[in-house]
């Protein structure tokens, strides 16, 4: 997974009930499935199990009306992945609001985050 920032930021997910349709983590396997055309690499790359990718998958593809993510049967082939054009959407439009909540919120983060500690080293 990639490295996090130690600065305090608010992050955007959307719900559906109590299933998180998209969210930060969501969206960056949405991207990484994009670029590597696999889940598994994908995983890989995320540093997550292949099972909780698919399940992440899964999660998003049902929360939406359409997939974000069809997927192809391995086998002499081999299988892949690839994100729809609706998932990319998803994903360009839940960017633009994770943009426009972190701006609407950084002053306060920024007043919020000189009262947090530091973190561990």
């Amino acid at each position: 997974m990639s490295k996090r920032s130690h600065a305090a930021a608010p992050q955007l997910r959307v719900l559906l009930g109590s299933a998180t349709a998209m969210g930060p983590g969501k969206a960056a396997l949405i991207d990484t499935i994009a670029r590597t055309g696999s889940i598994s690499a994908a995983a890989r790359d995320m540093g997550m199990s292949y099972r909780r990718a698919w399940d992440l998958v899964e999660t998003m593809n049902q929360c939406f009306r359409h997939a974000l993510v069809e997927t192809a049967t391995g086998g002499r082939g081999g299988g892949g992945a690839q994100v729809t054009d609706f998932g990319r959407e998803v994903v360009r439009r839940y960017r633009v609001m994770e943009g426009k909540a972190a701006r609407s919120v950084a002053a306060e983060m920024s007043a919020l985050e000189k009262m947090m500690r530091k973190p561990a080293s």
